[in-house]
């Protein structure tokens, strides 16, 4: 399965709407979660309301917040915002949705929002592009630490296009791996 093709954006989105709530749907001028979503939609950003909200869900565990969103798979995208944390999670929530701002303008989106850019956060927008290659380096470091993984060849298809990222063969088995910056 391949990843959506917003699926940076739609992380931070979700953890925006998670962490800050209404204050992060205030910031794109919208008075309501619905609103919000629907203004997401027009961007082209997800096909449906339910894709933004489900990205809002699969953080909400990580929050106090009134919402308990997915929370039995919370160990599973715990890494997500873990990665979102290790570079955004000092951000108050007008730096954060800056930064969000910076993403939808380089994915050409016209929000029709001013951006006012501050050197540290392009700084930060540049760290969060680079975050995808990270995990992959870091995969191809430590597949073999998994113990599934333990005594396999590594193939590397990041450039092939198939949805999958690394082919592990393990005796007469295949694994796919799809490696996630955020």
């Amino acid at each position: 399965m391949s990843k959506h093709p917003h699926y940076e954006l739609l992380n931070l989105i979700g953890y925006g709407l998670a962490k800050f709530d209404k204050l992060f749907i205030k910031e794109f001028q919208c008075s309501s979660k619905s609103e919000f979503y629907r203004y997401v939609v027009s961007l082209g950003i997800a096909e449906t309301t339910g894709v933004v909200k489900n990205r809002m869900d699969l953080f909400d565990p990580y929050f106090d917040n009134s919402r308990k969103g997915w929370w039995q798979k919370a160990e599973v995208y715990r890494f997500r915002k873990d990665l979102i944390d290790m570079i955004f999670g000092n951000e108050d929530v007008h730096s954060y949705v800056e930064i969000v701002k910076m993403l939808l303008a380089s994915e050409g989106k016209q929000t029709g929002i001013t951006i006012i850019e501050k050197p540290i956060i392009r700084t930060k927008f540049k760290r969060l592009q680079e975050t995808g290659m990270e995990a992959e380096n870091y995969f191809i470091l430590h597949f073999d630490k998994e113990e599934k993984f333990q005594g396999g060849q590594l193939t590397d298809a990041c450039l092939y296009g198939d949805g999958y990222d690394f082919q592990v063969d393990i005796q007469e088995h295949s694994y796919l791996a799809e490696v996630k910056g955020i």
